[in-house]
């Protein structure tokens, strides 16, 4: 009983950290309409970014998350209008324009991270956090302790951005008809730019923290985009709760065929649960759908 309750609160605390990637990811689909097969790179780039700081800076990593929101914020500005232009290009099929160009660039983020740091896993290195701390009997490491309470804060505010904001309205609304926001007067171009920004600064503070979990290579971005698509599509698109809820059963489900099963399984066990799953609610646990 008490290994079930370990996996299950450790599950819970990763399933936060899903959930802070997966929003933005949800997110920035609704407004770019594009699904960005680089979200599992902008997650590793965080973590190897913040090993890279820490290491050259002195400063323990937790402290560079600030920094590492902003630095990776501008990045995704800077991308935003390039992935903007292919999507609202007049080529004939734009929506695979725009995963063409995702993909591409998580292929390029991906080879510069082999060619400069190869294959050898990284970790972040936190001193603040380390140890473990006691929750209702069951002991958990201090580190996933504080990156679910940063995915709970990150994410809390995200959402009084998106919804209680007069920015937060435009966003909304362009998410649900770019060509009604825009006859409102709003800018959906520089929209776009912004949710993207938001969305490469969040995921990547949230990968310096899964890299302080879990031992980071290049090679496992393709592991966190999978993980993203799941939650999104489990969740149903344009659904925030929906988004929570899934990430969160993500976590559990990951820690416990990690604990009973194996590690090796997880993707196997993760995408047969999501496929019985849609086979139930083809429009996700929401029932709002892929569009």
């Amino acid at each position: 009983m008490t290994e079930l309750a370990q996996a299950l609160v450790g599950g819970i605390l990763i399933g936060g950290l899903y959930v802070a990637i997966s929003i933005g990811f949800s997110l920035s689909f609704g407004v770019l309409d594009v699904v960005d097969l680089a979200v599992g790179m902008w997650v590793v780039i965080g973590a190897f970014a913040a090993v890279v700081a820490s290491d050259k800076l002195g400063v323990d990593a937790f402290l560079l998350l600030p920094a590492v929101f902003v630095v990776f914020g501008i990045v995704g500005w800077l991308i935003a209008p390039l992935i903007y232009r292919v999507r609202t290009s007049k080529y004939a099929l734009p929506a695979l324009m725009g995963l063409a160009f995702t993909f591409g660039l998580a292929t390029l983020i991906r080879g510069g991270l082999l060619t400069v740091f190869g294959y050898t896993p990284r970790t972040v290195h936190t001193e603040f956090f380390s140890g473990n701390v006691e929750l209702l009997g069951i002991t958990a490491p201090a580190i996933r302790v504080a990156g679910f309470a940063f995915a709970v804060i990150a994410t809390g505010l995200f959402l009084a951005f998106v919804f209680y904001t007069r920015t937060g309205l435009a966003i909304r609304a362009t998410a649900q008809s770019k060509e009604n926001a825009g006859l409102m007067g709003v800018d959906v171009k520089r929209i776009s730019s912004l949710v993207y920004a938001i969305y490469t600064g969040l995921t990547a503070m949230a990968g310096a923290l899964l890299g302080a979990i879990y031992a980071m290579t290049p090679e496992v971005g393709l592991r966190y985009t999978l993980f993203a698509f799941f939650v999104v599509v489990l969740a149903g698109l344009g659904s925030v709760f929906g988004v929570m809820a899934a990430g969160l059963f993500l976590g559990v489900l990951q820690s416990l065929v990690t604990t009973y099963v194996g590690a090796d399984y997880t993707l196997l066990v993760v995408f047969g649960v999501l496929f019985v799953a849609l086979l139930l609610f083809p429009q996700g646990i929401s029932r709002r759908g892929l569009a």
